[in-house]
């Protein structure tokens, strides 16, 4: 559920009528979280258990909620069913976390940053795969050139988790994979998802 922003304090007027008045002090612009902060929410989020048990679980898709991230961060509340998965994917340019909040889920990740254009199909190198098993409560931040794919392996139970990036995603490039070849498919803007 999306947490309403705090309306921003209003000077209280003057009582010295004859006083000049100057202009309000412009509020400094918020800096960015950091991908601590960034998981420090995630945590924070995926420890409340009201907020985890009362996102919809539909047995045939990913159901998800959209929340209220620290400075300005994009961050879902997503439930997997069993066998779910993301497919290979990128953040288009932002950085992010993921916290596991019920269930398990498992990373499959690339450890080399690709080019971001002109190409559509690459041969990984051998050795660049990471497979990585986040548990209940543990979760992972990850850079601006992270490609990934995230699954509920498991055959019997969903799972939920919390995700929060920086800056608000601007698009996301899917992927296929066979062997280790790598091929970009298309490319998602925020008004498809």
């Amino acid at each position: 559920m999306s947490a309403v922003p705090p309306a921003p304090a209003v000077p209280a007027a003057s009582s010295e009528t004859d006083a000049p008045s100057s202009p309000a002090p412009t509020p400094a612009p918020s800096a960015a979280p950091t991908a601590a902060e960034l998981l420090d929410f995630a945590r924070s989020v995926a420890a409340d258990q009201a907020l985890v048990s009362d996102l919809p679980l539909d047995a045939e898709g990913r159901t998800w909620r959209r929340l209220e991230g620290p400075g300005g961060a994009e961050a879902w509340l997503i439930g997997w069913p069993p066998g779910a998965e993301t497919g290979w994917h990128d953040h288009g340019g932002s950085y992010g976390v993921f916290v596991t909040a019920a269930g398990e889920l498992t990373e499959h990740s690339l450890a080399v940053p690709l080019p971001t254009e002109g190409w559509r199909s690459l041969e990984l190198a051998e050795g660049v795969d990471r497979r990585r098993v986040l548990p209940e409560g543990k979760g992972r931040a990850f850079g601006q050139e992270h490609v990934h794919q995230v699954v509920n392996a498991s055959e019997h139970s969903h799972a939920v988790s919390v995700h929060a990036y920086y800056p608000p995603l601007p698009l996301m490039r899917r992927y296929s994979r066979k062997g280790s070849t790598l091929r970009l498919e298309f490319v998602e803007r925020p008004e498809e998802w």
